[in-house]
């Protein structure tokens, strides 16, 4: 698959993108660059997961795929990833967020993966040139984008320190809705989701929850 380059000043270069407080100057992209400006939701999460954080990724980016909404993350262990595969399972539409080149695979345990989701449709995407390797500065500020490309964002689990916090932070700033699932109050990888509802991101226990914050808009699924 060849790589596509998106520059600010292109049409193609999506809108979501340009609104935000310091928007990458280049894309790079392989695959269906047409999803960028798609209707989403990012699923985010941690990657020491529980099974059932396991279980609710799965499920949730699936039953949102399945309603052709388009399941945004970061390709990440954990949470990320069981989102990506949801939503090809239901044979829907995907976009990975990488803090890498795209010639670098990481982790390496998902190259498979990163290869269903352009055989099936999806994109992957990073604000990082070939050979940038992955490091603990590219990964928060990727997390800007995955929050930039989506229409709101559902936390699955999260600690109460977290980096999947800082997505939610950018999400805020942007202006876009955050959703989060309920965990059970004694595990660790539930703090995060529950204080959130705490702090007033909307409680999701079924897809409906998700739906009607938009409207009619999808109101045929």
């Amino acid at each position: 698959m060849n790589m596509i380059t998106i520059s600010i000043e292109e049409e193609t270069y999506p809108e979501k993108l340009k609104k935000i407080y310091n928007p990458p100057k280049v894309l790079y992209a392989m695959g269906n660059i047409n999803l960028l400006s798609s209707f989403s939701i990012a699923m985010i999460g941690c990657r020491e997961y529980t099974e059932y954080g396991k279980s609710m990724a799965m499920y949730f980016s699936y039953q949102l795929a399945k309603r052709n909404i388009t399941i945004v993350s970061g390709l990440a262990k954990g949470i990320d990833g069981f989102s990506h595969i949801g939503a090809l399972r239901a044979g829907g539409n995907t976009i990975a967020v990488v803090g890498n080149g795209l010639d670098i695979i990481y982790p390496k345990e998902h190259k498979k993966l990163e290869q269903e989701i352009i055989q099936k449709g999806g994109v992957i995407v990073s604000e990082y040139p070939l050979g940038t390797k992955p490091d603990k500065y590219t990964f928060p500020a990727r997390n800007r984008i995955i929050s930039a490309l989506s229409d709101g964002v559902f936390v699955i689990e999260a600690k109460e320190k977290s980096g999947t916090l800082i997505t939610v932070d950018f999400a805020l700033e942007q202006g876009k809705d955050i959703f989060a699932l309920p965990g059970n109050i004694t595990s660790r990888n539930s703090v995060g989701t529950n204080q959130l509802i705490g702090d007033g991101a909307k409680c999701v226990t079924q897809v409906k929850d998700i739906l009607e914050e938009y409207g009619n808009f999808f109101s045929k699924n």
